[in-house]
């Protein structure tokens, strides 16, 4: 990391779109992006992402970087729950896997019995194939003859490094991305991989920050680079956004990061009271550090709440707050059943708040009550970083801080993948953080009650 760049290109695919952008190597700032849906093939042999596709773009957005105004190094980052297995040539023998496949019952109460237990793995059951290893086990079990062919597996972000350098890697993040493939504290395979076959097919484990190779001279003259262009192995999105919080900070902190999932990272965390069946598990950071997490779908739940009430303002919303607050017209969990600390509750509200604003204002506090008992379950400390939509929310920010009597800062900017990947090639970005002043009074005893409501529901079911 100690090469200095002037610009450096992103590959960043998501499950929904996949960009290639150009990174400002002295400011973090974006260039250019160019994007494009990342479509799923319905098969055969079964959906799977249409990687030639995302190739022609990755080749075509790269081509168009190099003339102008050109770029001196590649990183990668990419959806985890996804691996590449490659056949002899280096080719894929089965195409990648579109995890939210469903598999048949019978395939997955075998794999439920081959899979370690989650005190090792800190890896939770999840549907379809949010397990990796649930897929590897669905391919290798309904799809013997092409699976025989395997010979290399790489996790998703170094398949894309692979196809540039020709040099095959896996990676800690996406391995300890819910795989059951990892044993995060013990910083090594899981005993699945000797299960399912598999331990002299895992291709050699890299760093993120390492520089895997230069882009292959056939790839760089058909894009047309004037110079060698290091590739660095590449990171899973979401440790991605949670890099620029961790290179060069001593301390412990917390991330909360806000969008469709919240999901919040404990840095230093303990994992005695994450819970499989409570959305909790332990990621692994891109220095290889277990990291305590836990995560539900804040955003989806927002948007589900107030859609239909119209914006107004924050002011007005803070006025709220005191009528929402004596009436305890609260929202319990969960608008989106299944996911989070409270997978079985049934969302409902206890008193209808009266108008728009207390209605958002009510929302910012379930918010900011999830988001607490998340962070209880993770053994979080220090700082509390809150990054993406739910930094602007001030009733959400304003909670936490009054929930935790932690200092919580609110980033001014949106981090995104693409920064935390560029970080891994040396990226250093200024920190936009302003510290949450506001607190709620009287709140402690709303979260009382709230805890008691959620008890009350649990008791019934």
């Amino acid at each position: 990391m100690s090469q200095s760049f002037e610009r450096i290109a992103v590959i960043d695919i998501g499950k929904t779109n996949a960009k290639v952008v150009l990174v400002d190597a002295a400011t973090g700032q974006e260039i250019a992006v160019h994007k494009t849906a990342n479509a799923v093939l319905s098969g055969p042999p079964y959906p799977h992402f249409d990687t030639e596709r995302l190739w022609a773009f990755i080749l075509q957005s790269l081509s168009k970087f190099a003339q102008e105004p050109g770029f001196d190094a590649l990183s990668i980052t990419t959806h985890g729950a996804s691996a590449a297995l490659l056949d002899a040539t280096g080719a894929l023998a089965l195409p990648v896997l579109d995890y939210e496949h469903q598999y048949p019952a019978a395939v997955n109460t075998a794999y439920d019995d081959l899979r370690p237990a989650f005190s090792e793995t800190f890896s939770p059951r999840l549907t379809g194939g949010l397990n990796v290893g649930a897929q590897l086990h669905y391919q290798r079990t309904c799809f013997h003859a092409d699976f025989s062919r395997v010979r290399t597996i790489v996790t998703y972000p170094q398949y894309w490094a692979l196809r540039l350098t020709g040099v095959a890697a896996n990676e800690k993040t996406s391995l300890g991305c819910h795989t059951d493939l990892w044993l995060p504290f013990d910083d090594r395979f899981s005993p699945l991989v000797d299960t399912l076959g598999l331990t002299d097919k895992m291709a050699p484990i890299h760093s993120a920050f390492e520089v895997l190779g230069e882009i292959r001279t056939d790839i760089g003259r058909q894009i047309g680079l004037p110079k060698p262009v290091p590739v660095y192995c590449g990171i899973h999105d979401s440790n991605a956004s949670l890099l620029p919080h961790l290179v060069d900070r001593t301390e412990p902190c917390t991330v909360v990061s806000t969008g469709t999932w919240v999901i919040c990272f404990a840095p230093g965390g303990q994992p005695s009271g994450l819970d499989p069946a409570r959305d909790t598990l332990a990621n692994v950071d891109a220095f290889g550090t277990p990291v305590p997490s836990a995560r539900y779908m804040g955003g989806r739940e927002w948007e589900m709440t107030t859609a239909e009430v119209s914006s107004v303002a924050p002011e007005a919303e803070w006025s709220a707050l005191d009528a929402v607050l004596a009436r305890k017209s609260m929202l319990l969990p969960g608008t989106v059943k299944g996911t989070g600390p409270f997978p079985m509750a049934q969302g409902n509200w206890t008193a209808e708040p009266a108008d728009a604003a207390e209605r958002r204002a009510a929302a910012g506090l379930y918010q900011a009550l999830m988001t607490a008992t998340c962070l209880e379950m993770i053994g979080s400390r220090g700082e509390i970083i809150v990054e993406g939509p739910f930094a602007t929310n001030q009733i959400f920010l304003a909670g936490i801080r009054s929930l935790t009597n932690r200092t919580v800062l609110a980033s001014a900017s949106q981090t995104g993948t693409a920064l935390g990947a560029a970080i891994l090639a040396g990226l250093r970005p200024e920190h936009s953080l302003y510290r949450v002043g506001r607190t709620i009074p009287g709140l402690s005893e709303y979260a009382e009650a709230w805890r008691d409501q959620i008890a009350l529901t649990y008791s019934h079911d």
